[in-house]
């Protein structure tokens, strides 16, 4: 793994004026990371892109200071952790914490929380697109068997002839096995089929 490097990197502080802000601070400035301090609420028009790392306060934050989903932080994220109450460790790691410093903060470790916050937050962006690629490999496969099952149908032949059929109507039309599946599958809703023959 290659150590990541921060400078030129924007980070917001989302914590009441404190003297853990100010240490957060010093040491992102040593970082070369812009920050912005803030509290109680993000900055009216703040959105994905306007910063590129977080910190937040898990003792006093909620969910309503957030404008994106549990869990769906668009940013690497490190909860600062005064109280070790369960309710509030379960509340930051909703929130989506991919790492975490505990209060009081002294003249380091936010580099520390940095690295594994932005490795986690890699994992995790990983396995959301994964995931999202065999989602969509699923949808391809039920619109196939679907596209198919609907030219067996119509024509009254084999599975087989059928998806032949659809392969032949894809690159007739010069589109991928999906896209032509999902005209036919669509055309059937639309109640515009009619029967072929293979």
């Amino acid at each position: 793994m290659t150590t990541p490097n921060f400078e030129g990197q924007r980070a917001l502080i989302l914590h009441r004026p404190h003297p853990v802000v100010d240490a957060i601070a010093r040491q992102l400035v040593q970082l070369g990371v812009a920050f912005e301090a803030v509290w109680p609420d993000l900055p009216q028009g703040t959105a994905e892109g306007s910063f590129d790392l977080l910190f937040y306060d898990a003792d006093m934050g909620h969910d309503g200071q957030f404008p994106w989903r549990e869990g769906e932080t668009p940013v690497p994220a490190v909860a600062l952790i005064g109280s070790e109450a369960p309710g509030r460790l379960a509340w930051a790691i909703r929130r989506g914490a991919d790492a975490h410093l505990l209060k009081p903060i002294g003249s380091g470790g936010v580099f520390s929380a940095l690295v594994i916050a932005r490795q986690a937050f890699d994992s995790r962006a990983e396995r959301g697109r994964e995931l999202a690629d065999l989602r969509d490999r699923l949808a391809d496969r039920q619109v196939l068997a679907e596209a198919t099952a609907c030219l067996m149908v119509q024509g009254n032949i084999p599975a087989d002839l059928a998806f032949a059929k659809l392969r032949r109507d894809a690159m007739t039309e010069r589109l991928t096995l999906e896209a032509m599946a999902q005209r036919v599958v669509e055309r059937l809703r639309n109640g515009h089929v009619r029967n072929h023959s293979a």
